[in-house]
């Protein structure tokens, strides 16, 4: 059995929500907030990745290398290739180990990979890549490299390329948000209620109308993921017979209801666009001595008897 067979074998419904968000590649984005963050469920979708035999590479911007490997046996950790961005983020060192180009750079190094396979690049986080660059840089580099056709000189026969890209959605305006979802095949959005996490998952595929759907769950110390039902409605509260019901008719300034008496006069008044069988006898036959009319009608030449268009006469 191989790497990627046995860590498919795994818990099913555990799988099923990470392969549903790792399965289309692209731009997978999760949008967290301060009440729920959403490093762990990156955690564990790079670890899903790790466990299938991907290449994984983490751009470490906002958190050092040590908390963020923090949790992962030695195993995960020695199949992760970190670039640490957050020690020293300018290059003010100088060192070797640093990449030309920043983190931009080193995104675009591995779009030129020339090893085979699938690949997953998580951002931790694209918060700190917005403050630091350009929103519009920022997204030619991601849609360069969540589409591998479109990377210059790469000619190799790559495989799928996941970026997952965590972002904290309240820093950020509606357009910089905006823009990133417009890119993103996968868009993850976390929430909860009474202390339980929930992620509204949203998949668009190429030439399919999009899907979502939410799911409960809770991260386990190892980062595995444990799906959990949603939380049940709660029934509403039960009256208290001792307490007796509040009318809330009771200060009104006006009457909801009518007696018998105002029942019957609003039931015998006649409207005035009302016909009574009097009222249309008097209008269609007219009393003795009584004058008739007719209306003589000659159209002239600028009249318009088109049904079709009564008003082509109007020159507009």
């Amino acid at each position: 059995v191989t790497l990627s067979e046995g860590a498919r074998a795994g818990t099913g419904r555990e799988l099923g929500m990470l392969d549903s968000l790792l399965s289309l590649g692209g731009l997978v984005l999760l949008r967290d907030s301060v009440e729920w963050e959403g490093r762990s469920l990156l955690k564990a979708l790079v670890k899903k990745s790790a466990l299938c035999g991907e290449q994984v590479h983490i751009l470490g911007c906002e958190v050092s290398e040590e908390e963020f490997r923090e949790g992962f046996d030695s195993d995960i950790n020695n199949r992760l290739v970190y670039h640490d961005f957050f020690r020293d983020p300018l290059n003010w060192s100088k060192t070797e180990e640093a990449l030309p180009g920043g983190p931009l750079g080193a995104l675009r190094a591995i779009c030129k990979r020339t090893d085979p396979g699938p690949v997953t690049i998580a951002l931790d986080s694209l918060s700190w890549l917005l403050l630091h660059l350009p929103c519009t840089t920022l997204c030619q580099a991601l849609h360069a490299v969540s589409h591998q056709d479109s990377c210059p000189g790469d000619s190799s026969p790559v495989g799928k390329v996941s970026v997952l890209g965590l972002l904290h959605e309240e820093l950020h305006g509606p357009g910089p948000v905006g823009a990133l979802s417009s890119l993103a095949q996968t868009e993850v959005t976390l929430g909860g209620t009474k202390g339980q996490a929930s992620a509204h998952i949203l998949c668009r595929r190429p030439r399919q109308r999009p899907t979502d759907q939410t799911q409960w769950f809770s991260i386990l110390p190892d980062f595995s993921l444990d799906l959990q039902e949603g939380p049940s409605v709660e029934s509403q509260p039960c009256s208290d017979p001792h307490i007796p019901p509040v009318d809330p008719t009771t200060h009104l300034t006006f009457n909801l209801h009518l007696s018998k008496k105002e029942r019957e006069a609003r039931d015998s008044l006649i409207l005035p666009f009302q016909f009574s069988s009097e009222k249309q006898q008097a209008l269609l036959r007219p009393r003795p001595g009584q004058a008739t009319s007719h209306i003589f009608y000659e159209p002239d030449a600028y009249d318009d008897l088109d049904q079709e268009d009564p008003d082509d006469d109007l020159d507009i």
